[in-house]
């Protein structure tokens, strides 16, 4: 889940992305519109955090300029306005929620989950290939009855190649969800992360093979269906 985050104090700037982090997302930093606006031409995120006292602009503009685009992006304003007339205007500007500062950082990402259960959002409920179920929300995956446990990048992983399940993913696409902008990434590290979870998922004796299209991507079936192809 890939969240961009525009705010302009570093220090919960800083606390955010690591407190949202633990929960699984991805996040790309701002400390002005200009920059969040300029990313959101090149990347596709899955949620968006608007504080509205930006030093460049006012963030009820600002999404009321992505509503006008035509963007439906899901919007959470983060900001200190707590009168009413602010929480009326910031929702009336489009965004889908409204949290004032200070906020504990639970109560955040329960918000983020929220929005990205909606219909068309990026959470479902359980996602399930063979006898390999994922629960987005409680971001745990299961063979059977058994929990096993994933480290966060491969997990995030599991969860975009299982959401198109039976389908080649793009390495370029799984990139751009695994990694934020500001992350060093090296020309292997899909492909690394993709062997590590093969492994794993093979030394669990998941009923699942992960493919790889070579110079393409890799895509998550049930063994089963390979099986049956053969």
């Amino acid at each position: 889940m890939r969240v961009l985050l525009a705010e302009d104090n570093p220090r919960l700037s800083t606390l955010i992305s690591e407190g949202l982090a633990e929960q699984g997302f991805v996040l790309d930093c701002f400390s002005t519109l200009t920059e969040a606006e300029e990313s959101i031409a090149v990347a596709r995120y899955d949620l968006l955090l608007v504080d509205l006292g930006m030093p460049d602009g006012d963030g009820v503009a600002f999404i009321r300029s992505i509503r006008r685009a035509g963007g439906t992006t899901p919007i959470l304003v983060i900001t200190a306005r707590n009168g009413l007339g602010d929480r009326v205007g910031g929702l009336d500007s489009g965004a889908d929620d409204y949290l004032v500062k200070p906020f504990e950082m639970p109560e955040l990402a329960a918000r983020c989950r929220a929005l990205l259960r909606r219909p068309g959002g990026c959470l479902g409920t359980i996602l399930s290939v063979g006898d390999l179920a994922f629960d987005s929300v409680e971001r745990e995956v299961r063979i059977g009855e058994r929990v096993i446990r994933l480290p966060p990048r491969e997990l995030g992983l599991l969860e975009r190649l299982m959401r198109r399940a039976g389908h080649v993913v793009s390495k370029a696409s799984l990139e751009e969800a695994l990694y934020a902008l500001s992350s060093e990434v090296t020309p292997n590290a899909v492909e690394a992360a993709v062997s590590r979870l093969r492994r794993r998922l093979a030394a669990e004796s998941a009923n699942v093979v992960l493919h790889t299209a070579h110079g393409i991507g890799y895509m998550i079936t049930p063994a089963v269906e390979q099986d049956d192809r053969a």
